[in-house]
């Protein structure tokens, strides 16, 4: 489909109530921005690009009618984007050549084509499908909305909207130095020191926003007990002839009456050939800059210069205030040290200059704080936090760059013999002395090489960071150095939750069933049911990879519930067909199972099934039912009223107290498969089944032996007294209508 630009045609309407203008003739305005707003469309269905110019065609948006840029691809859109100009809104869809085919172009869109003012608004026909939040903050997207509830009105709404912001950010950024001016004014204006500089660098910065010589003076009204006085501050040009005493008419006639103007009326006054601005202060205390102006001011001029008395006023009327202000931005305030924002603009600095080669960036996260904060208090905390801070800049010395980016996690940076795992974490091998106790922290480190490294600083901070993680799940109080590996991990984990997302909503998911066998008689009591995923080119993808993406992304949840209910159906059909006496085992993820409305959707499944709550069970893991045990006693209270059983999965690769074993209210324990497989070679593993079984006698628990492959183990099991196992020597994981073969075959050799 070739490029197109639709022209604003006459459009029916469609009892939206929104009232169609006749043509403009596009033009440029008094900004120089575009008479018309240029809509550029990427979808690869026609009929999306139809719907939405018959929806928004011939509409005035801010005084200005639309005009639509039309794409059907994504490769289309990255040829267009590079020619056509001024596009305002960018409608993009989110699934076109590839799944992230729409991400991958906002990519291109805000760093190679460095687009940032134009508003994009992601647009998708599948409901539910969504990036994370961090790819929607990473990715730059300005609004996300699925294509069914855009209605016209929405729609035009949603455009307006973006367009309202596009317009905002053109008129600032069409300006001569827009809001970025603004910023590094202010920042300036901050590092000076003293009153008198500073009030001299307002006179400057405020004539470099108008891009004309600084040519007036600053004054401030004092309240005298008689009168109130004129004192000048600053002056600049040819300003400097009034000298810095008072300032009264006899001096300067004009630029008296317009500064005493001012501030009766307490606001800036713009005249043809000079501008006064008010700064209101404290303890009576105002200010006014009057400057001479060589030409008239635009509109933008006039609100820049509105933005910038504003942003300034506070620290004229007290330049310490504006030092606090520029501490609190740029340092932490409890430990004095630089913060996020500062490292940040160290870490571009470095990145820039010739030592990034040799500079490494390594975070440090305290080991276990939160539990030290809650049990001693948040005053202690902070104390303890205060003396990591100076032990860190103390012992490994002002060559390096020691900053706290947020809560328990600090930051070095330095030359890459200095920043080395063994130095810092040395520094915590001798305890902290806080109010007469000593304390012994650990800290886990992630690692950043400057010179491996391609982007900005905020993405070497991003890149520590997940060495951090990745160094937290593999080794407390260890260390981990970020590869371009791990990079390549998260974009596959991100694309593998998308797959996931689209492949459960699409059927790509199903449920296979185990069954559990008396090892007594060898018939079969019951079945696992057991999640598979199989993708649309037949690729399956392994439990152990999925799982915990869809346990991260939270669609576990509705994975789960989806399980939960295709078990409940399969026990009614079960049941229907003779097997009475079955039992059902779902897996509950901790996601799941924490999840506050898990005991309602529970309850919603055995009632609209129909199935026997006796003959569902529950399996939860060892580790998840040790993890906060009081509130899991509590939950599984109310999930046993039910009549629901519960199992512990894979019982023994934990650290079960079996004080709590006895107050869960479980009904049975599953002996991990690592057991079974080491019971026929290994005395130990013997003697851990066998110590596993004794157990569940005791409590008057049944015993479930997972991963028998051969008959040896199948009778070791038996005669060492677990009554229950599953495995591959009885059958392997089948879809339904297997399992209704494989039940009917048993029942036949039975008989036989």
């Amino acid at each position: 489909m070739p490029p197109s630009s639709t022209p604003l045609d006459r459009a029916k309407d469609d009892h939206d109530n929104l009232e169609f203008l006749e043509e403009h003739p596009a033009s440029l305005d008094a900004d120089g921005m575009p008479g018309v707003w240029r809509v550029m469309i990427i979808d690869d269905d026609e009929d999306v690009h139809s719907t939405t110019t018959f929806a928004l065609g011939n509409l005035d948006m801010q005084n200005r009618p639309l005009e639509f840029v039309h794409a059907y691809s994504a490769a289309q859109a990255r040829e267009l984007l590079r020619t056509e100009p001024d596009i305002a809104v960018i409608l993009l869809d989110v699934v076109m050549e590839q799944d992230d085919a729409g991400l991958h172009l906002v990519r291109y869109i805000r760093e190679t084509l460095k687009l940032a003012d134009v508003r994009i608004i992601l647009r998708t026909g599948q409901p539910g499908y969504a990036p994370e939040i961090d790819a929607i903050r990473d990715f730059d997207i300005n609004d996300y909305k699925t294509k069914s509830e855009l209605t016209r009105i929405k729609l035009y709404t949603t455009v307006t909207s973006a367009i309202r912001s596009y317009e905002q950010i053109r008129a600032i950024s069409s300006s001569r130095r827009g809001l970025d001016q603004i910023v590094r004014a202010s920042t300036e204006l901050m590092s000076l020191h003293g009153v008198q500089n500073f009030a001299a660098g307002v006179l400057t910065q405020a004539a470099e926003i108008l891009q004309m010589p600084a040519n007036g003076v600053l004054v401030v009204q004092e309240d005298a007990a008689a009168h109130k006085e004129l004192s000048i501050m600053a002056t600049a040009g040819a300003a400097r002839r009034l000298g810095n005493g008072r300032l009264t008419a006899r001096e300067d006639v004009q630029i008296h009456a317009i500064i005493t103007r001012t501030l009766a009326q307490r606001r800036n006054i713009y005249e043809q050939h000079v501008v006064s601005l008010y700064f209101a202060g404290k303890s009576a205390r105002d200010f006014v800059a009057c400057l001479t102006l060589t030409r008239s001011l635009s509109d933008i001029d006039r609100r820049l210069l509105d933005v910038f008395a504003a942003n300034v006023s506070v620290g004229l009327d007290n330049v310490e205030l504006v030092s606090h202000l520029h501490n609190a931005a740029f340092y932490d305030q409890l430990s004095k040290l630089p913060n996020r924002t500062r490292l940040v603009e160290i870490l571009d600095a470095t990145l820039a200059g010739p030592a990034r080669d040799d500079t490494t960036l390594s975070l440090v996260d305290l080991d276990h704080f939160a539990e030290t904060n809650d049990a001693l208090g948040h005053q202690f905390g902070d104390t303890l936090l205060v003396a990591v801070a100076a032990r860190l800049q103390a012992c490994l010395g002002k060559q390096l760059t020691v900053a706290r980016i947020g809560g328990d996690i600090f930051a070095v940076l330095g030359e890459a013999d200095a920043v080395n795992p063994a130095r810092i974490l040395a520094q915590f091998e001798t305890p902290f002395s806080i109010e007469g106790q000593d304390v012994r922290l650990s800290a886990t480190l992630g690692l950043v090489r400057l010179g491996e490294h391609d982007g900005s600083g905020a993405d070497a901070l991003k890149d520590a960071d997940i060495a951090l993680k990745r160094a937290k799940t593999q080794q407390r109080a260890g260390h981990f150095y970020f590869s371009r590996s791990m990079g390549v991990e998260i974009r596959e984990r991100v694309r593998l939750m998308h797959a996931l997302r689209t492949g459960f909503a699409s059927g790509e998911l199903f449920v296979v069933y185990q069954p559990q066998i008396d090892l007594a008689t060898r018939r079969p009591v019951g079945a696992e049911a057991l999640l598979r995923w199989r993708m649309a080119d037949g690729t399956f993808i392994s439990p152990d990879r999925f799982i915990p993406i869809a346990e991260y992304s939270g669609l576990i949840i509705d994975i789960g519930e989806w399980v939960l209910r295709s078990a409940c159906q399969e026990v009614v059909r079960l049941r229907e067909a003779g097997h009475r006496d079955f039992t059902m085992s779902v897996n509950v993820s901790q996601v799941q199972f924490r999840h506050p409305f898990f005991l309602d959707m529970l309850q919603a499944a055995l009632h609209d099934t129909k199935a026997p709550p006796e003959f569902i069970e529950l399996e939860i893991t060892e580790s998840m039912a040790m993890e906060e045990p009081d509130l899991l006693i509590r939950m599984l209270a109310q999930v046993k009223h039910t009549g629901v059983s519960i199992a512990i999965d894979d019982f023994g690769t934990g650290f079960s107290s079996l004080s709590y074993l006895q107050r869960l209210q479980v009904d049975r324990l599953k002996i991990d498969r690592a057991f079974v497989t080491e019971i026929t070679g290994s005395a130990r593993g013997s003697s851990i089944a066998e110590m596993v079984i004794q157990l569940g006698r005791n409590l008057g628990l049944s015993i479930v032996a997972e991963g028998v492959e051969d008959e040896r183990q199948a009778q070791i099991l038996r005669s060492l007294g677990c009554p229950l196992a599953q495995g591959f020597l009885f059958a392997r994981p089948m879809p339904a209508p297997a399992l209704y073969e494989w039940l009917s075959a048993d029942a036949l050799n039975r008989v036989a």
